[in-house]
């Protein structure tokens, strides 16, 4: 958990205007979030869509954040409810004992269920969500590519 000390390296205005924004005052979920201008808005996209949801998170409690259901118009909706809170769930490497997951997706044109009833009939999966979320993107992916370089190699 040391990671959990470090600064958020954002800028001042980004740190203290994205999470009121998007947490305090939800914009992005009333279709009020301003990028370049104009309104964004969930059901504007139409791709597939994987979202991480944690049991106990105090910032974004899951059952909000399985109602991305309601407005998403996404090909595919993926969730995944993981273990732990804000940082652990998310944060969720594989190597750990105690970790667990669920998830389903619901494809465009099926009924999606309450999350309740969706907790109820989704199966527990032990361990991290990770590599499921790594099979999912390599599927949906066009193939790998070299990282960049990083740093200042010419300053050693």
């Amino acid at each position: 958990m040391a990671w959990n000390v470090d600064g958020t390296r954002m800028p001042y205005r980004q740190h203290s205007e994205v999470p009121r924004r998007l947490y305090v005052d939800n914009e992005l979920f009333q279709g009020k979030y301003l990028v370049g201008g104009r309104a964004i808005s969930i059901s504007n996209i139409h791709c597939p869509m994987l979202a991480v949801a944690a049991v106990a998170d105090h910032v974004a409690p899951w059952h909000s954040v399985y109602r991305l259901h309601l407005q998403s118009d996404a090909t595919e909706l993926t969730f995944v409810l993981t273990s732990g809170g804000h940082n652990v769930g998310i944060v969720n490497e594989p190597g750990h004992p105690c970790r667990r997951f669920q998830m389903a997706t619901c494809k465009e044109g099926e009924r999606c269920l309450d999350a309740e009833t969706w907790e109820a009939q989704t199966r527990v999966t032990q361990g991290s969500w990770w590599p499921v979320w790594d099979q999912w993107l390599v599927q949906r992916s066009s193939g790998s590519a070299t990282s960049p370089l990083m740093g200042a190699p010419e300053k050693g």
